[in-house]
């Protein structure tokens, strides 16, 4: 008889900004267009988030913990506005492209998040200041290479108007992260809702 298989005592956790879906729908049209270099891996629509905590390998008793921590949030509007120009970091050889997003709610929501994670021993707070933003693709290493990232002929091009309009965030979310080989699969094991604007 074949031996029940075990869940992992660890998993890969981050907390999030989910954004609606219709600006997840455009920005995924947008990247069909604009990321095309070869070099370039963008990001799943599914997977389209606002990074608010990466807590990274945790153990699997602690996720309550976590959730816990999401759902004592205060309930408040969450609105982004999204740089229309993507930037690449490092600059010199960019790894990861991002839209920036003038967020300061999401700023806020962060350090509140932060500060409840860390004081429960589950996240260890970054000394450099806070980015907000929207990862839209990735560079692809070198071939042997894993940690250089391939040179970026043609970048990707501007936001059409609408999606540099401001938006809503809809909730807050804790996502497991389960690496595979044709890219990360996000499970959403708890989440608050957030209120819209006025």
């Amino acid at each position: 008889m074949a031996a029940e298989p075990r869940e992992p005592q660890t998993l890969r956790l981050f907390a999030a900004l989910d954004i609606p879906e219709d600006v997840r729908a455009g920005i995924a049209a947008w990247g069909t267009r604009e990321l095309t270099d070869p070099a370039l891996r963008p990001v799943a629509r599914e997977n389209l988030h606002m990074t608010l905590c990466f807590l990274g390998r945790t153990q699997a008793s602690r996720v309550g913990e976590a959730s816990k921590a999401i759902a004592a949030l205060p309930v408040e509007p969450v609105t982004v506005r999204l740089a229309p120009i993507p930037i690449g970091k490092p600059r010199k050889r960019p790894a990861v492209w991002a839209l920036e997003a003038d967020a300061p709610a999401g700023a806020i929501l962060h350090g509140r998040l932060s500060t409840a994670l860390a004081r429960a021993g589950l996240y260890e707070p970054c000394d450099r200041p806070f980015w907000v933003h929207l990862t839209v693709a990735r560079t692809r290493p070198e071939r042997g290479k894993r940690r250089r990232p391939q040179r970026v002929e043609k970048p990707p091009g501007e936001l059409p108007a609408e999606l540099s309009q401001p938006f809503d965030a809809v909730r807050v979310s804790l996502y497991r992260s389960d690496l595979r080989s044709d890219g990360a699969k996000y499970v959403s094991l708890a989440n608050k809702n957030l209120p819209p604007s006025a």
